[in-house]
């Protein structure tokens, strides 16, 4: 890359590119050289562009990396055009292309992986971004699995458990479709959050679908007899569709389907590494706790400590502390227990509401 001149005296220095600006630079300038290359999509790149001075920098130096990456790369790319069967195994592109643009990424000082389909998934306190070769955006959450299968007529991912958050690529020829539990989420260029939570934790839901911007539609998925989704629902930017769990452990017919506007803020405040609760049952603020940490927390009487409720920002993946700030403040007792901790109530009983509590550190 050509070192960046410095700026005349009095003239206003070049813009920053920060790394989020430099790796969309990157997926725009992939998908440009990829198989799905259209006119929309060239109007959609010069959109971006036009968004600030900052994005038409980064461009501009991508675009000066894959020409020397080319150069370098040419007898490679050559063979593998030549060769049309020889394809990467991760991208689908022709080899030399796949090379160009890992050297592309590595050349400007970040990761970005274009992934054209299988299973993602993440570990116990993990997070993790698939950028999939049409564009879009997977961010994972803790313990997440997904699986993505992308066609020339549809781009379908099914959310076998955990939580994503979904940045898709404006498409409407393919639409985007998730699939979780009995459901589908059917978009075309949006945001939207979905979580599907597993029948034994201590919550209300099934799953829950959250949208950020754009519009969605949720609707029964195919093959599915009974629901609670009879028609399906359109949503609005800042809506949350919940649909409740089955009674027992089998979800045959999910109780019912309600929408709120939550606060986006709390409900995203694990890309940062927090939980915020407000006014949350015990159990359930302790489910939630669990699933960013191998400690586990247990209540000695679950039922009986459903009346406690607590709000508050608290770190996620340090169960430890949690405990003891919840058994200092609710005058519970805490015991090792199982190489987790166990909450009890303690002879002088405990307060009926715990708010305002942060343990951020």
């Amino acid at each position: 890359m050509r070192p960046p001149e410095a700026p005349a005296e009095g003239a206003r220095s070049e813009p920053l590119v920060t790394q989020a600006i430099a790796a969309e630079a990157a997926v725009w300038l992939a998908r440009l050289h990829g198989p799905y290359r259209s006119r929309a999509m060239q109007r959609e790149c010069l959109a971006w562009q036009a968004r600030s001075a900052a994005h038409r920098l980064a461009f501009e130096r991508c675009t000066d990396t894959w020409q020397e990456v080319a150069g370098v790369s040419r007898a490679r790319i050559q063979a593998a055009v030549s060769e049309p069967r020889r394809t990467d195994i991760r991208t689908g592109w022709p080899g030399g292309m796949a090379l160009a643009f890992a050297t592309l990424c590595l050349a400007a000082g970040f990761a970005v992986v274009l992934w054209p389909g299988g299973t993602y998934s993440t570990g116990v306190g993990e997070q993790r971004l698939v950028v999939l070769d049409d564009g879009s955006r997977m961010t994972l959450n803790t313990s997440t699995e997904v699986r993505v299968r992308l066609t020339e007529a549809q781009r379908a991912v099914t959310v076998r458990q955990g939580e994503a958050l979904f940045e898709v690529a404006k498409d409407a020829s393919r639409p985007f479709v998730v699939s979780v539990a009995d459901a589908q989420v059917v978009a075309t260029g949006t945001a939207f959050l979905v979580r599907s939570t597993p029948p034994q934790q201590a919550t209300r839901d099934a799953f829950g679908v959250t949208l950020l911007e754009g519009q969605v539609v949720v609707q029964r998925a195919e093959g599915v007899a009974q629901s609670a989704l009879s028609t399906p629902v359109v949503m609005a930017p800042g809506d949350r569709l919940r649909v409740g769990q089955s009674p027992g452990t089998a979800r045959q017919a999910p109780a019912q389907a309600r929408v709120d506007r939550p606060k986006l803020d709390q409900l995203l405040a694990w890309k940062r590494g927090a939980a915020i609760l407000d006014n949350t049952p015990l159990p359930e603020a302790i489910a939630d706790l669990n699933r960013y940490s191998k400690v586990q927390i247990t209540l000695a009487d679950p039922e009986a400590m459903r009346a406690l409720r607590i709000s508050g920002s608290f770190r996620t993946g340090d169960n430890k502390a949690f405990a003891q700030a919840v058994a200092r403040l609710f005058g519970l007792v805490v015991k090792s227990r199982d190489g987790g901790f166990e909450l009890s109530a303690s002879s002088s009983g405990a307060a009926s509401v715990l708010s305002g509590v942060e343990t951020d550190r």
